[in-house]
């Protein structure tokens, strides 16, 4: 018996040994041992594209902040994650990361004292940036960015839920490794479209559906539920897929780009999470880069399954919006009280500047958060080539009770042949103390 017990105790202790050799090692990368090189003006100006494409400013900066000094909250179910300082500050910063040490931090979510990060930063997409942009980008953030004397703030999730350890094993389940490799059948346009989504522009951190530990479903286009949209921080991020009612079905190509580069076209404007990624990422996309993405994103096909009966407009509603009609219906009321003049009585709105309500993703879609946080809170200024719109939608959560923004959505979203379904005071309720109202003031950030 004390021989059996002694031989359990040494293979859990070179169990253990082994488990935290794993956790605790630092991965390779093809910068290991390289000898700092010269960065130069060229380089530098390389990164900053590649930093607008993977939108770096966004989280890692905010309103009362310097570009990049961190310190933006990020709500988990677990607690809140504040993002890092990665100005090139030596103390509060990344000042004395080398190329490899970045290239760790960027690509395979580790620092160089081993710890883990949590993938909210996303280095699932990240990790198939080519070593050229990884090269570029860590000379634009050591050359290019102001060090700004900034503490990191700490996590709130607290122990052990914070432990950090088991990510090594949660990236070998979930993170694919090595670089974006170009598609044989594919052409150039396609290639270049598909890195961009799928490494620089993580489209599928936002709109891809997450698995029970917060992985995503998929991560390329080989598998369906890619980029076929998903609840995040009480927006719904829609299907960039040719998804008819929720997706990008009734979009072509040159409108996927207009939406991109102006942040609006005939079928809707820029507004919660992805006005910060307009107005700091996608504007300042060139052209060619812009079109490889639409090209890519039209090739993904939609799920009939999943999105349902193409929608189709349904003016049959438009008598419940009748003078002698709408004391019987509260939601018609209000919204001719408080919607029909900017977005229409008919809810087809004023394109491009006012978008529809007839038909939309938000209208259409099941998940009703983005049709409840953009009534509640309104949404944030789109700043086109430096000029702030003038049409914006305001906030109706001082103006409206829970129980009128769910009577007025409700209508919204089941007229006009729109399928998205009835909102409950309740629902309303909880977004309500959950979230906070949309910033008049347009965050623009210039990275230098």
């Amino acid at each position: 018996m004390k021989k059996a017990l002694a031989i359990l105790l040494v293979v859990l202790v070179i169990a253990a040994a082994i488990v935290a050799w794993f956790v605790t090692r630092l991965p390779s990368s093809p910068f290991d041992g390289q000898p700092r090189a010269e960065i130069s003006n060229d380089l530098v100006a390389r990164g900053e594209y590649v930093a607008r494409l993977a939108d770096c400013v966004a989280c890692h900066s905010t309103p009362d902040s310097a570009p990049f000094a961190g310190g933006l909250e990020m709500a988990t179910p677990l607690g809140s994650i504040f993002t890092t300082n990665i100005t090139p500050d030596p103390q509060t910063g990344i000042g004395n990361y080398t190329l490899a040490d970045f290239d760790r931090a960027v690509r395979q979510g580790v620092t160089p004292d081993g710890a883990r990060l949590y993938p909210a930063m996303p280095y699932p997409s990240y990790v198939k940036l080519s070593d050229e942009d990884v090269r570029a980008l860590y000379a634009f953030f050591m050359k290019g960015v102001e060090p700004v004397r900034m503490a990191n703030r700490a996590n709130t999730i607290e122990w052990p839920l914070n432990t950090r350890w088991p990510l090594a094993f949660w990236n070998v389940a979930f993170v694919e490794s090595g670089r974006y490799e170009p598609e044989s059948d594919k052409d150039d346009l396609w290639n270049r479209g598909a890195y961009l989504v799928q490494a620089a522009g993580h489209c599928g951190s936002c709109h891809t559906p997450r698995g029970p530990v917060m992985q995503e479903k998929a991560l390329d286009e080989t598998n369906g539920n890619y980029l076929s949209g998903a609840l995040l921080d009480g927006w719904y991020a829609p299907s960039l897929r040719n998804d008819h009612n929720t997706g990008l079905g009734r979009w072509s190509e040159d409108e996927v780009v207009q939406f991109l580069k102006k942040g609006r076209n005939a079928h809707g404007v820029v507004f919660g999470s992805m006005t910060d990624a307009f107005n700091n990422s996608t504007q300042f996309m060139n052209d060619d880069d812009l079109a490889a993405i639409a090209h890519y994103l039209k090739s993904l096909p939609g799920d009939r399954e999943r999105d349902g009966t193409p929608w189709q407009y349904d003016a049959a509603s438009n008598e419940k919006l009748a003078l002698s009609n709408r004391t019987d219906n509260p939601g018609a009321r209000i919204f001719m009280a408080k919607c029909g003049a900017c977005h229409a009585a008919d809810g087809r709105g004023k394109t491009p500047w006012i978008p529809p309500l007839a038909g939309t993703t938000s209208s259409l879609a099941p998940q009703n958060a983005s049709s409840v946080n953009v009534t509640l809170n309104g949404s944030g200024r789109v700043v086109t080539d430096g000029v702030p719109d003038s049409y914006r939608m305001p906030p109706f959560r001082e103006q409206l009770s829970d129980k009128e923004i769910a009577a007025v959505l409700t209508f919204v979203r089941t007229s006009w042949g729109n399928t998205g379904g009835p909102v409950t005071s309740q629902e309303v309720r909880d977004l309500r103390e959950r979230t906070d109202p949309a910033s008049s003031n347009p965050i623009v950030l210039q990275m230098r």
